[in-house]
C-alpha cells in the first residue's frame, strides 16, 4: 500500500503516514522543504512526490549536487553563455533555469563548497539566476527543495555550512524514518521489488 495515498512512496507504517500528512500540508506551498534521512530512506521519492502534488504541471529538475565538481557547480545551477570560459562553445541553461515554474530537487545539498553557498544564497532570496559571462540576470520561479543525510543544523554548528542558506532551505524540514523504525512496511517492499525482479 502506499503512505496515506503519497504517490510513489511505499509504507502505510505510522512513521511514514505522518510523512505523508506533513508533505501534503506543504506541498502546495512556495516555501523551500529540507528532506533529512538516512541513505536508502527515499529522500528522491518524496521529493518527487512534493512536486507531484503541488506543481504537477511544470518541470521536475533532479540535481545530485554532492556528485559535481566545485569547478563546475555554478555552471550546473547557474548555467552559461558561450565564450564565458575555455569550453563553452554554447549557451546552456542551469538547474534553476530548467525548473521554471516547477520543482529543483538538491540532493546532497550539505556537499556544496562554501563558496557555491554565498551564490546559491543569492538566488534563493532575490529569486534571479545570472549565467556564467551573462551580463543581466534572469528571474526564475522555482520550488526548492533540498535532502541531505547528514544533520545541517549540526553542519551549521562545526562552521561547514551558512546558517542563513540553511535557514533558507528549512522552511519546512521532514525527516524521513530509517526502515527499522517502521518494519511493518518491510513486507509492502519486499512484494514491490519482487514484482519488479518478476520479469527476470
Amino acid at each position: 500500500p502506499l503512505a496515506s495515498g503519497l504517490p510513489g512512496v511505499v509504507g502505510s507504517s505510522e512513521p511514514m503516514r505522518r510523512v505523508a500528512e506533513d508533505v501534503r500540508r506543504h506541498a502546495r506551498t512556495r516555501a523551500p522543504i529540507l528532506i533529512q534521512g538516512e541513505s536508502g530512506t527515499g529522500k528522491d521519492l518524496v521529493a518527487r512526490a512534493i512536486h507531484t502534488l503541488g506543481r504537477p504541471s511544470g518541470p521536475y529538475v533532479p540535481l545530485n549536487v554532492g556528485a559535481i565538481a566545485e569547478s563546475l557547480a555554478d555552471s550546473e545551477l547557474f548555467g552559461h553563455r558561450r565564450g564565458a570560459f575555455t569550453g563553452a562553445i554554447a549557451h546552456r541553461q542551469g538547474a534553476f533555469e530548467l525548473a521554471h515554474q516547477g520543482t529543483l530537487f538538491l540532493d546532497e545539498v550539505a556537499e556544496l563548497s562554501v563558496g557555491v553557498q554565498v551564490r546559491l544564497l543569492r538566488v534563493v532570496e532575490d529569486g534571479s539566476v545570472r549565467p556564467l559571462g551573462a551580463h543581466t540576470s534572469t528571474l526564475v520561479d522555482v520550488r526548492i527543495v533540498s535532502a541531505s543525510w547528514a544533520t545541517l543544523a549540526e553542519r551549521v554548528d562545526d562552521g561547514r555550512f551558512r546558517g542563513d542558506l540553511y535557514h533558507r532551505l528549512s522552511t519546512v524540514t521532514l525527516r524521513l524514518p530509517p526502515l527499522r523504525e517502521r518494519r511493518s512496511d518491510i513486507p509492502a517492499l519486499a512484494n514491490l521489488l519482487l514484482r519488479r525482479l518478476e520479469p527476470e
